[in-house]
């Protein structure tokens, strides 16, 4: 085994740690492989963005899917289950299993976007012994501010999701904030519709499988609960800049929900 090749792989999730890394490590190991598991369920935004970064990097990315079919008959074959924080078929079918069938029993060594002010962070990846874990920003300390700076002077800057979305992932990813199911309302109206046609309710038992807890998306989208949502977001945003009194740096830092430890890495990062 020891005779093997070692590749290098790194999986991007369209978000903003992954691609900063992709740009960091771009020209320090020329023979990357760069991949992303697309789940088909991905906002426009995200293809728009890795579409960018493939030209920055002047190397194909790998799109990879799950083989055993998408999203909505792996839904169908759970009888509706959704997926949610305790049961994450979705990751583990839709980005997990095409990547280890990506790298197969190769050693790889798998570069991961944790960074140096989020190293408590733990999530969903692969625990298969040939795949080692790299984790490039934590040895260099290279935290949330440098990701900032490092996308915008390579002139990718960030997805535009970041207007009103504070990660990647699918459209309906049951970790988003309800303010983000709000920003999905008011931004993609049809992919929001889409995601209600998943939730279920069972008329004899009265059990709910909605994406965000107690309250389904048809709920969530009266105008008045919009309005509520906003304000108690806008109320935490106040709060947040009244802590750090303008300081753009620490409001950068802490105003917005990537620091969650729960959140899948491969998803998220």
């Amino acid at each position: 085994m020891t005779d093997q090749p070692i590749r290098h792989i790194l999986s991007l999730s369209g978000g903003k740690d992954s691609t900063a890394l992709a740009i960091l490590m771009r020209d320090r190991i020329p023979e990357m492989e760069y991949i992303f598991c697309d789940t088909e369920q991905e906002l426009p935004e995200t293809y728009e963005y890795l579409d960018r970064l493939e030209v920055y990097l002047g190397k194909k990315i790998e799109k990879l899917t799950y083989e055993g079919g998408g999203f909505e008959e792996l839904l169908q074959a759970r009888r509706g289950f959704l997926p949610s924080a305790q049961a994450r078929w979705c990751t583990e079918l839709l980005k997990i299993k095409p990547f280890e069938k990506y790298v197969g029993d190769d050693i790889c060594y798998s570069y991961i976007g944790i960074r140096a002010d989020e190293q408590h962070r733990k999530g969903y990846i692969s625990t298969k012994p040939n795949i080692i874990a790299q984790y490039p920003f934590i040895e260099a300390e290279i935290n949330k501010p440098d990701v900032f700076r490092m996308l915008e002077e390579s002139g990718l800057g960030i997805p535009k999701y970041y207007e009103w979305r504070s990660r990647s992932g699918c459209y309906f990813c049951f970790f988003q904030q309800r303010v983000e199911w709000v920003g999905l309302l008011e931004n993609h109206p049809d992919l929001y519709e889409k995601a209600k046609k998943f939730e279920k309710e069972n008329s004899e038992t009265g059990e709910r499988y909605t994406w965000a807890a107690r309250e389904s998306l048809n709920e969530l989208q009266v105008p008045s609960r919009v309005a509520t949502i906003k304000e108690e977001h806008l109320h935490r945003q106040e709060m947040l800049n009244a802590r750090f009194k303008g300081n753009q740096t620490l409001n950068q830092v802490f105003n917005d929900d990537d620091s969650a430890d729960e959140g899948c890495l491969i998803c998220h990062l």
